[in-house]
């Protein structure tokens, strides 16, 4: 029997300027989806959680909150992009050219524009990405540029080299 490792994501190093990313999973969202996440950030528009509301409107039916869009499209590309991130940077550009609806079912893809060593991080690298969100029809619906801090190969808490002590210095474990 052979035991594989599962997929460690991309590190620094593995960041080519041009490389376009299809991310893997799709998700259709769902009525729950868009109300939850509308009323746990409290978001007061009805047009997301109000069907009757939404009725009413030149839409129809409920747009799905665009927060929720942009946390969809951001997650599908950590597989790819930010599996071994240090931080986020910054978001950037983000524009919403097509409206989501509740049923719609979102795929995602990232281009790297930008990719150079962090000049205070040695074992860090920054990398720009620019993501778009596609629904089942082919249209945009997100599109936006990330910033973010990556682990290079041999850094950070999954690496090679000897175990890192948890916590900071003069603190109790």
């Amino acid at each position: 029997m052979t035991t594989h490792t599962g997929w460690q994501g991309r590190y620094y190093e593995d960041f080519v300027v041009g490389d376009v990313f299809e991310h893997p999973l799709g998700r259709t969202v769902t009525t729950t989806d868009n109300i939850w996440f509308t009323l746990l950030t409290q978001n007061t528009a009805p047009l997301h959680f109000d069907h009757e509301y939404a009725r009413r409107t030149e839409f129809g039916k409920p747009l799905v909150n665009s927060a929720f869009t942009l946390a969809l499209v951001a997650g599908q590309s950590v597989t790819d992009v930010s599996q071994n991130v240090f931080a986020n940077l910054g978001w950037d550009e983000i524009t919403l050219p097509h409206p989501v609806f509740e049923g719609d079912t979102i795929h995602s893809r990232s281009s790297v524009l930008r990719a150079r060593e962090s000049a205070s991080r040695p074992g860090l690298g920054v990398v720009t990405v620019r993501t778009t969100g596609f629904k089942q029809t082919g249209e945009a619906v997100i599109e936006f540029t990330r910033t973010l801090l990556v682990y290079k190969r041999g850094h950070g808490p999954r690496h090679d080299g000897p175990e890192q002590p948890m916590g900071h210095e003069g603190e109790g474990r």
